[in-house]
C-alpha cells in the first residue's frame, strides 16, 4: 500500500496496481478512493432494469400460450389532419389509439386453453407479460380478436405457428398482485 493523492487535495491509501481495463480502473478508483460516494453510483446502475426475452411470457384468460417462442405487440394513434390552405406545414390533431401484436410458438396440439383457444375471428383476453407474471412485475392486458394464423414447418425444423392479434378497446398497464 502507498499514500497517493487522488483527487486535489484529497490523500488516501490505495493500492498500486495496473487496471485491465479503463472500466474496471474507473470502478476500483470508486470502490478505493470515493467509497462515500461509490454506493451512489452503483445505486444508480442498478437502477437501469434489463429484462431477457425468456422471462416474457403470454396468456389467453389466465392460460399462458404454450410453447412460446416469441411474441410482440405495438400501440399506435391514428392522427387526424386539420392542416388548412394557409398552413405551411401539415398539422393534425391525436385520433384514435389502437394496438396489434402477434405471438409465435411451437405447435402444441394438446394446449387447449392457450393455442387450440386462438381460433380466426375469436375474441379473447390477452395479457402480455414481458418481465414474468410474479407479483409487482408490470404486465399489459386487453381484449383482442384473432386475425391470422399461419403454421409453418420445414425438413430441419419444428412445427410453428404464428398468431395475430387486432386489439378491440384500450390495452391496459397493470402489475401482478
Amino acid at each position: 500500500m502507498k499514500t497517493v493523492r487522488l483527487l486535489s487535495g484529497v490523500r488516501g491509501t490505495a493500492a498500486i496496481r495496473r487496471p485491465r481495463s479503463l472500466k474496471r480502473a474507473l470502478l476500483e478508483l470508486l470502490r478505493t478512493a470515493l467509497l462515500p460516494v461509490a454506493w451512489l453510483w452503483e445505486s444508480w446502475l442498478s437502477c437501469w432494469a434489463n429484462h431477457k426475452g425468456s422471462e416474457g411470457t403470454v396468456h389467453i384468460g389466465t392460460s399462458a400460450i404454450a410453447e412460446l417462442r416469441g411474441w410482440e405487440f405495438t400501440e399506435t394513434m391514428e392522427p387526424i389532419d386539420d392542416t388548412v390552405l394557409a398552413d405551411t406545414s401539415r398539422t393534425h390533431q391525436a385520433g384514435l389509439n389502437r394496438w396489434e401484436g402477434s405471438a409465435t410458438a411451437f405447435w402444441d396440439e394438446t394446449d387447449a386453453t392457450g393455442q387450440e383457444a386462438c381460433t380466426i375471428g375469436a375474441s379473447v383476453t390477452l395479457k402480455f407479460y414481458p418481465e414474468g407474471a410474479v407479483s409487482t412485475d408490470q404486465f399489459y392486458s386487453g381484449t383482442a380478436s384473432v386475425t391470422g394464423i399461419t403454421r409453418r414447418a420445414a425438413i430441419q425444423g419444428m412445427v410453428e405457428v404464428d398468431f395475430n392479434f387486432l386489439g378491440s378497446g384500450a390495452l391496459t398497464e397493470a402489475a401482478v398482485v
